[in-house]
């Protein structure tokens, strides 16, 4: 095994650029609602860095006060994070809103409902993208989508087929121990991140999915923070990486 993750993560990333290859990254952020202090620290390293998240609004507690901090942030753009983020599944069955225990109706109408305010709130920097709660969506929703307005899809772990008239980017490395209580998993992130850039340097993952960081900004402490800069350090400078914007994945852009 490689001496840390960390070694094992830039060694990857060698072998990209020794075979003249560039691995694309991007990073999506959830729960946002209201500007808040971390909302305020996570847009500083957007200049920092040069590297822009794609933020998962949720459409029903939204406040304007948000999009007003975004003002000077052009290229952070906006995607939808379901309705309320409210569980609608019974235990045992894992926390989802976009689920089957209510019927796909009333969901994509709940849903349309979330895209039109977020719309009217972000402006130009919205993209119809939909970002399931605990990225869990039912099937048939996921296949009505394209049909009722959504033309991005993002959830978590490699993509397999998307949805019909839908482009699906997923994210793949997470920082935080959900299982664990919450804190710091550096290592379960950066095995996450080097074990998709194998995968698709090797031709066994979709080779065109960028490699996707996932962030919670609302519950981050100081050690998930720093690992969030010492990340972009290590990959934003790095010949074999190019990071994407939400603009370039879901919005048609170069």
């Amino acid at each position: 095994m490689t001496s840390s993750p960390w070694t094992a993560l830039s060694d990857e990333l060698g072998r990209w650029h020794a075979e003249g290859r560039v691995a694309d990254l991007w990073w999506r952020d959830d729960d946002a609602v209201d500007a808040t202090p971390a909302l305020d620290r996570l847009l500083s390293l957007t200049g920092a860095h040069g590297v822009f998240p794609v933020l998962a609004v949720i459409p029903a507690p939204a406040r304007t006060s948000l999009f007003h901090s975004l003002a000077h942030h052009p290229r952070v753009m906006v995607a939808q994070h379901g309705w309320a983020h409210v569980n609608h599944a019974a235990p045992p069955a894992k926390k989802c809103e976009l689920g089957t225990e209510r019927p796909a109706a009333a969901v994509l109408a709940e849903l349309c409902r979330g895209r039109e305010r977020l719309a009217a709130l972000a402006g130009a920097r919205f993209l119809p993208v939909l970002v399931p709660p605990w990225n869990r969506i039912a099937d048939d929703v996921a296949a009505a989508l394209g049909g009722v307005g959504f033309t991005g899809l993002s959830t978590f772990t490699p993509r397999g087929a998307a949805p019909p008239g839908v482009v699906q980017v997923n994210t793949h490395a997470d920082p935080i121990a959900w299982r664990g209580g919450g804190g710091l998993d550096a290592e379960a992130a950066l095995t996450a991140a080097t074990a998709h850039l194998t995968a698709k340097r090797e031709g066994h993952a979709d080779g065109g999915e960028a490699t996707g960081l996932l962030t919670h900004h609302l519950v981050q402490d100081d050690a998930t923070w720093d690992f969030l800069v010492r990340f972009l350090d290590v990959t934003a400078s790095h010949p074999a990486v190019r990071w994407r914007d939400g603009a370039a994945l879901f919005g048609g852009a170069p």
